[in-house]
């Protein structure tokens, strides 16, 4: 401490000679601006806080924000500890925050290169000290987010859209002002670039919970996002950023994918940028809304699209398969799920094809004489055996289908009338179906 003093002795007798240099930089009060800054300098590398506390206002008083940036950078941390000191006075506090508030407006204003680091610390300031006042929060995020743009802080957009959210609960904003602080927050979050996986990763987790947030509240129906967003889309439908911010909120928002408005928003996205994964949700909206030659369109060409892998195209020709045989389309039903047979991944997905294959033969109605009626039960059971052989979790459902259709067999001494008999192979046709089988009776 000797020494220190010393030190800050022969720097104070040599100021006379220094001052008129120092006079720009360091402000009217040149010497003291020094002298101060020198004090609380030495102090604070000691992490002598208390010490440095003093000197640190008295050069924050002295010397203009120009002297010395560290001056302020030090400030916050001298105004953090002091505030924790402080919890419990809570008029003092408010104060101090305020203060720290202060240093990093000042930052800011002084030093414009620094200016988006000063902006971002005084955002997790405001989120570490200041509670209830969502007004207050809700502005000063604002300001934040405006000015630094996708260079603010990840965490900084949680915190203003939560902000919004309690005006909103408040009815300090409406549904348009509260939706539109949701697109800026997801559009800039979406627009970060992020250094390494990490911050890619915290970038992704916060656009989610701010997300999950628009969703959890209740924030706008989907009455009010088709009033918004209709004319909007209407007046530029081949605005490929507005229909991306359609299908986020409606996604976001509750039971709000079945729609005219989103379907076209996701229709000029595909359009725009196609995908067997954008191809194939745009068969499941069109099919949860009845629209069936649009959904039928859509899936297949995610099948045909060269992105989607031969195992991916068994899963898609199964669903399209399922699909028709729903909407009553069997013949259809049928084609397409004999393509799932020789490209499915797993048995799993052949079994169950086997077992759509054996439901849709079992409910052929063929003309003729009473064998050909029957014919396709037997066609039926191959597929329910094949079913249960490929995959045998679905025995069980295989064998009842089984004992259920065996009751339709033909008496064998009425086979013998028709000039078949058990075991003899057996070709059927019946309109756009066909195969071969085995023919079975029962005595």
């Amino acid at each position: 401490m000797k020494k220190f003093l010393i030190l800050i002795a022969t720097l104070v007798m040599t100021l006379g000679s220094t001052s008129a240099f120092a006079q720009g930089k360091y402000g009217a009060d040149s010497a003291n601006c020094i002298k101060y800054l020198s004090f609380y300098k030495e102090y604070f590398k000691q992490k002598s806080y208390d010490e440095a506390l003093p000197n640190w206002r008295e050069a924050f008083k002295r010397c203009p924000p120009t002297a010395n940036q560290n001056m302020l950078v030090d400030g916050t941390v001298l105004m953090r500890k002091l505030i924790k000191q402080n919890e419990k006075n809570p008029v003092y506090k408010a104060k101090l925050v305020d203060t720290l508030m202060l240093i990093h407006d000042i930052r800011i204003q002084n030093y414009p290169k620094y200016a988006v680091t000063a902006r971002n610390n005084k955002g997790l300031d405001l989120a570490q000290y200041v509670q209830n006042d969502p007004e207050r929060l809700y502005k000063e995020y604002g300001e934040i987010v405006s000015a630094n743009g996708t260079k603010t802080k990840a965490s900084i957009f949680l915190f203003y859209f939560n902000a919004a959210i309690e005006l909103f609960q408040m009815s300090a904003i409406d549904e348009e002002e509260i939706i539109g602080v949701y697109e800026d927050c997801v559009d800039k979050l979406s627009k970060i670039e992020a250094k390494d996986e990490d911050e890619k990763a915290l970038v992704d987790e916060i656009k989610g919970k701010v997300e999950e947030l628009f969703a959890s509240n209740n924030i706008a129906d989907c009455d009010k996002l088709i009033e918004l967003y209709t004319p909007k889309f209407e007046a530029d439908p081949s605005n490929v950023e507005l229909a991306s911010k359609i299908v986020r909120f409606m996604s976001a928002a509750q039971g709000c994918t079945d729609n005219e408005l989103f379907i076209k928003a996701v229709t000029r996205l595909h359009n725009d940028n196609p995908t067997h994964s954008s191809a194939y949700m745009l068969y499941k909206l069109n099919s949860s809304t009845g629209k069936t030659s649009e959904a039928v369109k859509f899936l297949q060409e995610a099948i045909d699209r060269e992105d989607s892998d031969s195992a991916q195209d068994a899963e898609y020709y199964y669903e399209l398969a399922v699909y028709h045989y729903k909407c009553g389309n069997s013949a259809s039903a049928e084609q397409v799920a004999r393509k799932v047979i020789p490209v499915a991944a797993t048995s799993e997905l052949k079994a169950k094809a086997y077992m759509l294959l054996g439901n849709i033969w079992g409910a052929v109605r063929c003309e003729g004489n009473d064998i050909a009626k029957r014919a396709p039960y037997w066609v039926a059971v191959d597929y329910y055996e094949k079913a249960k052989a490929t995959d045998p979790s679905l025995a069980s459902d295989a064998n009842k289908k089984i004992a259920e259709f065996k009751k339709y067999y033909p008496l064998t001494a009425d086979a013998f009338m028709f000039g078949v008999s058990d075991g003899d192979s057996y070709e059927v046709s019946c309109g756009s179906f066909k195969a071969v089988t085995t023919v079975r009776t029962q005595n």
